[in-house]
């Protein structure tokens, strides 16, 4: 037998005697203070007891969506009434008190509508009353001479006493003489005076003055 074939065989026995005294030493207890001495006692633990079993996260719960249900609505049976003409036992009769009707509203009385004040009765004051006495107007010779001839209108205020406080020309006859000579005229005059409701007021009226050749 050759040392190749040999090598398998002393393996063996080298394997064998190396369990042989492993088995020893555990069982005499000089394998575990080896082992405590080379590694710490924390990893030797680690080492020898066997890791704790992992603990899965418990699987979030699944939501079962169920369908909403509408509550169903009570049927409450109808009574029906049924008329009898037997009264009930012990039943309390009211009597019936007639109710007076409302009075009657009497409709609101409408005040009389005052009436409109009667229109102011106004007389105009006036130059032709005979007593006055009012002097003719005096022509103008030039005017007379020029062949001078028109209308001519003042708005003559008379007082409360007759008499001329101021006088406005209305319409011009185109010539300055005949106006100036009318204007004068009017001025002088003497007048009844106007009246409003019969009490004589201060008021304007219109004097007209026709100069015509004869």
């Amino acid at each position: 037998m050759t040392a190749t074939d040999r090598r398998p065989f002393v393996v063996v026995a080298y394997v064998l005697v190396f369990h042989a005294l492993a088995l020893w030493a555990l069982q005499s207890g000089l394998l575990r203070q080896a082992v405590e001495m080379v590694v710490p006692v924390q990893m030797l633990s680690e080492f020898i007891e066997p890791p704790a079993p992992r603990v899965m996260p418990p699987a979030p719960p699944v939501v079962v969506k169920r369908p909403v249900t509408q509550p169903k609505t009570p049927v409450v049976p109808q009574t029906l009434a049924v008329r009898t003409d037997t009264p009930a036992p012990e039943a309390w009769t009211v009597p019936v008190v007639p109710v007076a009707p409302p009075a009657p509203i009497a409709a609101p009385v409408e005040s009389p509508t005052p009436a409109a004040p009667a229109p102011a009765t106004v007389v105009l004051p006036s130059s032709d009353a005979d007593y006055l006495q009012n002097p003719k107007p005096v022509y103008p010779l030039a005017s007379k001479r020029r062949g001078e001839q028109g209308l001519v209108i003042h708005s003559v205020l008379i007082g409360t006493d007759g008499l001329p406080v101021s006088a406005r020309l209305v319409k011009s006859s185109g010539f300055d003489a005949l106006d100036q000579a009318a204007l004068t005229a009017v001025m002088r005059w003497r007048y009844i005076p106007g009246k409003r409701n019969g009490v004589p007021t201060t008021m304007s009226f219109n004097v007209p003055i026709n100069w015509v050749l004869e």
